[in-house]
């Protein structure tokens, strides 16, 4: 990742109310970044139109479904702990559930309002 692009992300996270949260040369997943044609900046901006919050993690993984890498974000709601997956080479919403690894406090079924 070049200087030019490290800036660009920065003001585009900042942008998002996020510069809090790790920078693409930081992140796990991120050697992978050169096959995703979707910034984590852009799956960022995807995930947070998918379901309001704020992102507590993030990652870049090779994973079956879609194109075969995504990124994977937790997104704390207030009804809760989200996780939405976003495909790394077409920006499509591969994921959103209820993440119940991080023992968000959920209902059985209780999902439905879609954030």
């Amino acid at each position: 990742m070049n200087k030019l692009q490290s800036i660009t992300l920065a003001v585009g996270m900042a942008a998002l109310g996020t510069a809090g949260i790790a920078t693409a040369a930081s992140f796990p997943g991120s050697q992978l970044s050169p096959q995703a044609k979707v910034s984590l900046t852009q799956a960022r901006g995807i995930a947070l139109h998918t379901v309001r919050g704020t992102i507590v993690s993030q990652e870049l993984e090779k994973e079956n479904g879609g194109s075969g890498l995504r990124y994977s974000f937790d997104v704390k709601t207030a009804h809760g702990v989200r996780e939405v997956g976003v495909d790394a080479k077409t920006g499509a919403v591969l994921e959103n559930s209820a993440d119940n690894a991080t023992g968000a406090d959920e209902a059985p079924g209780g999902e439905g309002d879609g954030g």
